[in-house]
């Protein structure tokens, strides 16, 4: 499948792998970039230690210089205020990332260090009002993040929905920045998911959910069966986990994750939780401990409701993409 995106990296299907905290790392990235997606390592908060073995992990599980063009990484931008240095390591590699993406505030300090590396900066937005700001600090690629996406992403009073957000951004950027790519993001998880972002003015998606749930992600082994146990109906987004977890995330963020008996518990009653948190935060700790996922968190999106295996990364890509073409080709669009 030849797109925008596929001649940009170059790739060879226009998938990319988010860049999911504590999930994303060094093995399903190289993974991701051997089956010719763009593989970004999830960075998150930008923590260095982790950074660098995950991208060191991926660049030498990539090899080939046609692999290590198709990696990158991924950091949370509220977080490289607080501390960049994962962000100021990675720049300094040898093999310097193809791409860098920033999710969740201000681009404008880092973009140009990165672009001066010669990396494309992508910037996630989840609202139109979002976009001049990451056009501003020079974004090659802008990711159009739906509500219904796993972990961070817009709260229910200000996200939006993924399939008419996205051809609303396509139309925009059609007038107004016609060279900037774009990406759909939110409930894509198999080929009917690709060609839907395509036919809705998409270059391209990006994958986590569905990725997150190969053999090749770190995410535990217990949350991956869960998911697989789990429908759509099974997510909610909210503060619950954020809490539990410590993180200080900022309004009009929140998080999506498998709906488990702790979560229920303290829906509707997020006050309490963060007046008095302890309790609650000792039984989540307890059930991380243990690999017990009624109290510890899975963090998945709506797409979950299409995860009916735990396949190797490579595999998944090349199925998503022979369906996604088919379709396309049946409805007489060029994939």
């Amino acid at each position: 499948m030849q797109t925008r995106l596929t001649d940009l990296f170059p790739l060879n299907t226009p998938i990319v792998l988010a860049p999911m905290a504590l999930a994303s790392g060094g093995a399903l990235a190289a993974a991701c970039a051997e089956a010719g997606a763009l593989g970004l390592v999830g960075g998150g908060y930008g923590d260095l230690a982790w950074t660098r073995a995950q991208y060191t992990l991926a660049c030498e599980l990539a090899a080939s210089a046609e692999n290590l063009a198709r990696l990158g990484c991924g950091f949370i931008t509220w977080k490289l205020d607080e501390e960049a240095s994962a962000l100021d390591w990675l720049l300094a590699q040898p093999h310097r990332p193809s791409a860098v993406m920033l999710s969740f505030g201000d681009p404008l300090p880092y973009a140009q260090r990165i672009k001066a590396t010669g990396a494309r900066l992508i910037c996630q937005v989840q609202r139109l009002e979002q976009v001049p700001q990451a056009l501003e600090a020079g974004a090659d690629v802008l990711v159009a993040q739906g509500a219904e996406a796993g972990g961070h992403g817009m709260n229910a009073l200000n996200g939006r929905a993924t399939l008419s957000f996205v051809p609303e951004l396509a139309d925009w950027l059609a007038a107004h920045s016609p060279d900037t790519l774009l990406l759909a993001a939110g409930g894509i998880a198999d080929g009917r998911g690709l060609a839907a972002a395509r036919v809705l003015g998409a270059d391209g998606a990006l994958i986590g959910s569905r990725l997150w749930a190969t053999q090749e992600s770190l995410a535990p082994a217990g949350a991956k069966t869960q998911a697989l146990a789990t429908s759509g109906d099974g997510t909610a987004r909210s503060s619950v986990f954020d809490i539990l977890r410590r993180k200080n995330w900022p309004v009009p963020y929140d998080f999506r994750a498998i709906r488990n008996p702790l979560h229920q518990q303290w829906e509707g009653r997020l006050d309490e939780l963060s007046q008095q948190p302890a309790a609650a935060r000792s039984d989540y700790d307890a059930g991380v401990a243990a690999g017990d996922f009624t109290r510890a968190h899975a963090t998945v999106g709506e797409a979950v409701g299409l995860v009916r295996d735990i396949p190797a990364a490579g595999e998944l890509i090349q199925r998503i993409t022979a369906e996604a073409a088919d379709l396309l080709k049946k409805m007489g669009s060029s994939p």
